[in-house]
């Protein structure tokens, strides 16, 4: 049992510490997890840099270089605690790198870090995915520009894995029960696909849906079997847990979707490097 994709109060949206987080962990018999609060390039800095909010929505917050210097802090002291009985993982949600890639860089050239996650949770002019009111909104034209993004942030590739490719179905077919086809964004995924291949970067598997009214993972066997058949060998499985009782919820389901696409291991990253564990 591996988990990386969990959060702490060092994300907007955690509850718990990273010693919480991580005794909760080996107290459910994780042999790893990874800790990857959210870093938002887009507000890396204070609001002063960018002179106003971008928008209005509850975690319109800035200064997360703040916010990832003391996740650092507290996931080096935990790794202490820890030692011996659970490899805990420095990690972040590295979110909108598009929007600033400098600031993606610099963050990405952290050696601390044993792993990233990118992810895409808003649009440069839009509000968080999580607070739009799709009903108002053209959802196939934000779906073509959030596959847009996608694409730019393979193309850019400096990170380990794509964080929950499915992510803004969680509210539309979720939340607002507005069913989606998705054929008309098929090319585009593939040729991302092809990219994280050629840069030997991978996706997750975010179990979250598994729990939440979506009722899948992001993504879905659909999307992993496609990036495996293309030649996909990096995969990794996230809780996406953002309190203790969630850590470790749905890897079960992930690992079987893994084999049913035809993956033999899955994998978690030390030093940027992948570590591969057979499936058994």
């Amino acid at each position: 049992m591996i988990d990386c994709h969990t959060h702490t109060i060092n994300s907007p949206d955690g509850y718990s510490s990273v010693s919480e987080m991580a005794l909760k962990a080996y107290e459910k018999g994780l042999s790893v997890l990874a800790v990857t609060d959210h870093c938002e390039a887009n507000r890396f800095f204070s609001i002063e840099h960018y002179g106003k909010k971008t928008s209005g929505y509850e975690y319109d917050i800035y200064d997360y270089g703040l916010r990832f210097e003391q996740s650092m802090k507290d996931i080096t002291s935990a790794k202490n605690e820890f030692k011996g009985r659970l490899d805990l993982l420095c990690g972040i949600e590295l979110g909108q790198a598009t929007q600033d890639l400098s600031a993606a860089d610099a963050i990405a050239a952290d050696k601390r870090l044993d792993f990233i996650i990118c992810s895409m949770h808003e649009l440069k002019g839009y509000d968080d995915f999580a607070f739009l009111d799709y009903n108002k909104y053209d959802v196939p034209f934000l779906l073509e520009l959030y596959y847009e993004e996608i694409y730019k942030l393979c193309k850019w590739g400096n990170f380990d894995v794509l964080g929950h490719l499915t992510y803004t179905l969680r509210y539309i077919e979720g939340k607002y029960k507005i069913k989606v086809d998705m054929k008309p964004y098929e090319d585009i995924i593939r040729e991302s696909f092809g990219l994280l291949i050629e840069k030997g970067r991978g996706i997750e598997i975010n179990t979250s849906g598994l729990r939440q009214e979506y009722g899948k993972a992001f993504p879905d066997l659909y999307w992993v079997k496609i990036f495996r058949e293309m030649g996909g060998e990096i995969l990794t499985l996230g809780s996406d847990a953002h309190k203790p009782e969630d850590i470790g919820k749905g890897i079960k389901e992930g690992l079987e979707i893994a084999k049913e696409a035809g993956f033999s291991q899955i994998c978690y990253f030390k030093e940027r490097k992948p570590v591969f564990i057979d499936i058994i």
